[in-house]
């Protein structure tokens, strides 16, 4: 990565970039994640179905709190991802759009943007296999993982990118981001602050990424995204829309996936 520099770098965070807008699923206010087992990978992916659970008492909970428990208790995903060591059900999403992709291939560089927990981050380690590296940044710490490197930062800062350079003696293959920022209820201002998030890891990908890399990034199905969507055509040889069986069908999240990176001009976002 010699002779990089940050794309369109900002000083402070980026927009809609708070202190807790890292992590897989919003949940960057959360403290530091209790260690895991090792990852158990069968090579058999997806849940396995279970007796229905409910909550039988709402002591001490409101309506909304007693459905997104029973959710979670019913979300084979979030068993399958206990079972299987990984510490959120979002590293099945990962395995889902990969196991069709392919872009996670042996003994390639991977930057996980928005780590924590660290779902990707071991997902993407299985993939790599010993050869590879794999790099995950975060605003908030993150419980070890072993055999990746992690960063605790702001990803578009000087500081961060220093470190990255410092792992990496090469430019890299893939850039992931499952960041979502705080959710605040209001649907059109939720999308506009995520695709604020993407487009920064974008900018990120755009200055690291080597000629053919690859790019995804999770989205908010909203309008904003199409601008986004044709800046990334500009940039890489395919881009495409994605949704794994593990995103919940309620939601309105979805992947964006950029393959064929052409690489920047001379001078171009210095």
């Amino acid at each position: 990565m010699a002779g990089s520099a940050p794309a369109r770098r900002r000083q402070g965070p980026a927009r809609g970039h708070s202190a807790c807008a890292h992590g897989s699923g919003g949940q960057g206010t959360s403290p530091p994640q209790a260690e895991t087992a090792p990852v158990r990978d069968d090579g058999k992916d997806g849940p396995k179905r279970r007796m229905k659970v409910r909550v039988k008492t709402a002591k001490g909970r409101t309506t909304s709190q007693r459905r997104w428990l029973e959710r979670q208790l019913n979300d084979p995903y979030v068993a399958e991802a206990k079972s299987r060591g990984y510490r959120y059900r979002a590293a099945f999403k990962l395995r889902e759009i990969d196991d069709k992709a392919r872009i996670l291939k042996q003994g390639a560089f991977i930057v996980d943007l928005g780590a924590a927990p660290g779902g990707w981050t071991q997902v993407a380690l299985e993939r790599v296999g010993q050869k590879g590296k794999v790099v995950g940044i975060d605003l908030q710490e993150i419980v070890p993982i072993p055999g990746a490197e992690l960063i605790v930062g702001d990803f578009l800062s000087e500081e961060a990118f220093r470190r990255l350079e410092a792992l990496l003696d090469r430019k890299v293959d893939v850039v992931l981001s499952d960041m979502a920022a705080s959710a605040t209820g209001h649907t059109r201002t939720d999308h506009l602050k995520i695709m604020a998030l993407c487009e920064a890891a974008l900018d990120f990908a755009e200055t690291v990424l080597v000629p053919g890399g690859a790019f995804l990034a999770k989205v908010l199905r909203g309008g904003a995204e199409n601008e986004l969507l044709n800046r990334m055509k500009k940039s890489f040889a395919s881009v495409s829309h994605v949704k794994p069986p593990a995103s919940r069908a309620d939601s309105a999240e979805m992947y964006v996936l950029a393959k064929g990176f052409r690489g920047r001009k001379e001078g171009e976002g210095a």
